[in-house]
């Protein structure tokens, strides 16, 4: 009995070192305490708090996404519907309004193409309902983004939509994008996994720069940032910005690889659309790490 119980303890004594050695699974950071600009980023918490990236999961604590269908029709406007529940099945009633709306749905294809942005309408009850299209066959992501008792929440569901799926690959890594007449030209300078960079967008028109932006949800633009394979979220807003036509932002990417990075705006009225294919490289440290010889961080 005696010697058992001594290689318990050195069984539970090796599992403590390897939990320590680890570390814990950490969230999105966009340098202003968490993905949405508020408290999803384990930036502003303990390491005990810390977790995956947001959108990779249906719930979050007590709180779950439930929809009232995923299988939608190709093509045709439908009122699609969900609730957020807490426990027991409840719906909740009680959000927050962050960025001008109580509720913030992302839509995308899993090969990253058809991004929509939505604003559902919430009822009395707590259902959440919205017209939504989806226009070609294949397997979208929605994102369910909002914030409830001063905490931000990123739920997700996967929506199928019947018929011929042909995928389409991602556009390669470029700093330039012209759509409907607007330039958007995006220096990232290097960006590296877990290493906070600035992310900094010059629109222009015509070979102007855009210097009469008007503002979206209450800022001068919204940037969503998805990592290619499992579509981690990220929503990050926009910094203070001297130079006229450039929106200017702060993001923690959380691993190596590409990521699709959907910037809106508004101009001469309307919601406007860019979108980039970065490349993130990873973060390697010196070969003789000092203290605060570098900010490389252990990610998801």
């Amino acid at each position: 009995m005696a010697a058992f119980a001594a290689v318990l303890g050195v069984t539970f004594g090796v599992a403590a070192l390897a939990g320590g050695a680890l570390g814990p699974l950490r969230d999105f950071d966009d340098g202003h305490g968490g993905g949405h600009g508020d408290d999803h980023s384990a930036g502003a918490t303990g390491p005990a708090e810390r977790h995956a990236p947001p959108g990779l999961a249906v719930a979050d604590d007590d709180l779950r996404l439930l929809a009232d269908t995923t299988t939608l029709a190709r093509g045709a406007t439908t009122e699609w519907t969900f609730q957020v529940v807490g426990p027991g099945g409840v719906a909740v009633t009680d959000f927050d309004v962050e960025h001008e709306r109580q509720m913030h749905l992302i839509v995308v294809r899993r090969d990253l193409t058809g991004y929509q942005h939505l604003h559902p309408r919430r009822g009395v009850n707590g259902t959440w309902s919205v017209a939504l299209e989806l226009a070609e066959a294949g397997v979208y992501r929605a994102y369910a983004d909002f914030a409830s008792g001063g905490r931000a929440y990123t739920l997700a569901t996967d929506l199928f939509v019947a018929g011929v799926f042909a995928p389409r690959p991602l556009p390669a890594p470029t700093p330039i994008d012209e759509t409907g007449g607007y330039r958007a030209e995006l220096s990232a300078g290097g960006l590296e996994s877990g290493v906070s960079a600035g992310l900094s967008y010059d629109l222009s028109r015509d070979g102007r720069p855009l210097d009469d932006v008007e503002p979206y949800l209450g800022a001068d633009g919204h940037l969503v940032v998805l990592r290619e394979g499992d579509l981690a979220f990220l929503h990050v807003h926009p910094e203070e910005s001297d130079t006229p036509g450039r929106i200017r932002f702060t993001a923690e990417p959380p691993s190596a690889g590409r990521y699709r990075l959907f910037l809106q705006f508004t101009h001469d009225g309307a919601v406007r659309a860019v979108a980039h294919t970065p490349e993130v490289s990873p973060c390697l440290p010196p070969p003789t790490p000092a203290p605060s010889a570098s900010s490389c961080r252990s990610r998801a």
